[in-house]
This record gives structure tokens, C-alpha cells and sequence, in this order.
């Protein structure tokens, strides 16, 4: 994407801010995403767990959990989701019967090849590095096992990157500003900026232990799923 702002926090600051700022939007973080989204969210979800391709009754570690959006989808779908979060304030809010953890998903308190899958939605910029997460993600997850990760995206089209950029750069903090807290949405668009370019992305998976990993742009382009297999 573009080089980091130097008005965006960085090491412990980052982590100490995003923790504190999804402490403080969870009441009404599900709100905010399905109406900032169009409800596509739902969509990129479910779009990203059929990419993961994992059987019923799979052991899958959902990241940055949240409220549960992704646990409730995998449970839906005969997994056996375990939810990770930063947060405190997100798993207070989670709606979901599924394990919680408060935990940083940078150092994953699970044993070596012990889960069949991994999700992980709309956290990878928030992260403090890429490449520590990935090697993580190989750790976990067991030969053969499979990884999805959402994040936010850049549509490829001019037109439509150039109203997705006034859509997110300048209407998505005013609705999460009048629902919920201002300073929380003026960083979201912002954040963007943390994202490594998308080959980038993929090729740290790719040297983590996921050779076949592949990124697909999801529709309308606001989004990208970055899929791949354990090696063996």
C-alpha cells in the first residue's frame, strides 16, 4: 500500500492503542461493520470459510476474535472454533458459545501443529509485524492445515478505487463517529497504511511455511482473503 504515516503509533504504542481502542468501540462494533459495509461483511465472512475448505469438526483458532462473527459462522458450519482477542472489551461483547481466550495473537498460548485451521478477520494491520504473526500462524497449525485471513482491500478498477477511497477516507469516520467513537473510525482508514503490498503479503506466507498461499480481491474490491495450506 504506502509507506506508514509517522502519525500512526508504532510497537507497544500500536499495541496499547489498538487494544484500548476496540476496548472502547465494542458495544457496538457489530453495528458499525454491518451498516459501514452494507452488510458485506457477512458475505467476506462466509466467503472466506468455504475458501477454507476444512471439514466438520475441525479444530479452528478464530484471531482477533472480536464479538464472535467469525466463531458464530464456524460453529454454524460443524467447527470447533476457539476465540483470540486482544481485547478485553471485545470478548465482554462476544455473542458466541464458543472458548474465549485474552491473549496476544502474536504469541499463541497453544501447542505446536495443535489446530486444523486458522481465520482472522480484519486484524492483520493492526498488528505490530507480519512476519512474526505468520511464522505463528506455521506453528500452529497442524501439516496440511489451513489459514484465512480478511483484511481490508483496494479495489482494482479506477473508478470504483476512487469512490471507495471518499467512502472510506471521509464517510466511514462520520458513521462510526455518530455510532460509536470518533477517533476509533479517523484511524481505520488510516491503518490501511500498515498493509504490506499485496504480492508482499503473499510472498511472507508463502517463506512462513505456506507455499500454496494465494490472495483473492473480494467484491467490490473493499476487501482481500488471503488463503493457503500448512506444508507437509
Amino acid at each position: 500500500m504506502t509507506d506508514q504515516p509517522s502519525a500512526l503509533p508504532q510497537g507497544e504504542e500500536k499495541v496499547a492503542a489498538v487494544r484500548s481502542m476496540f476496548d472502547a468501540i465494542a458495544p457496538r462494533y457489530d453495528l458499525v461493520n454491518r451498516i459501514m459495509t452494507f452488510g458485506l461483511d457477512v458475505r467476506w465472512r462466509r466467503r472466506a470459510l468455504r475458501d477454507l475448505a476444512l471439514p466438520s469438526g475441525s479444530r479452528v483458532l478464530d484471531l482477533a476474535a472480536g464479538t464472535g462473527d467469525f466463531c458464530r459462522e464456524l460453529e454454524a458450519a460443524g467447527m470447533r472454533p476457539i476465540g483470540v482477542d486482544l481485547s478485553f472489551g471485545m470478548l465482554a461483547n462476544a455473542r458466541t458459545g464458543a472458548p474465549l481466550v485474552q491473549a496476544d495473537i502474536l504469541r499463541l498460548p497453544v501447542p505446536d501443529a495443535s489446530v486444523d485451521g486458522v481465520t482472522c478477520g480484519f486484524a492483520l494491520r493492526n498488528l505490530v509485524d507480519l512476519p512474526p504473526f505468520f511464522a505463528e500462524l506455521a506453528r500452529v497449525v497442524r501439516p496440511g492445515g489451513r489459514i484465512a485471513l480478511l483484511d481490508v482491500g483496494e479495489p482494482s478498477h479506477p473508478v470504483v478505487r476512487f469512490g471507495h477511497g471518499i467512502y472510506f477516507g471521509k464517510v466511514v469516520p462520520l458513521i462510526g463517529g455518530a455510532l460509536s467513537d470518533p477517533a476509533a473510525y479517523r484511524y481505520l482508514p488510516k491503518s490501511v497504511a500498515y498493509l504490506p503490498e499485496p504480492a508482499e503479503l503473499v510472498a511472507g506466507l508463502r517463506r512462513s511455511g505456506f507455499a500454496d498461499a494465494g490472495r483473492t480481491l473480494l467484491w467490490p474490491g473493499a476487501a482481500q482473503l488471503l488463503v493457503g495450506s500448512r506444508d507437509g
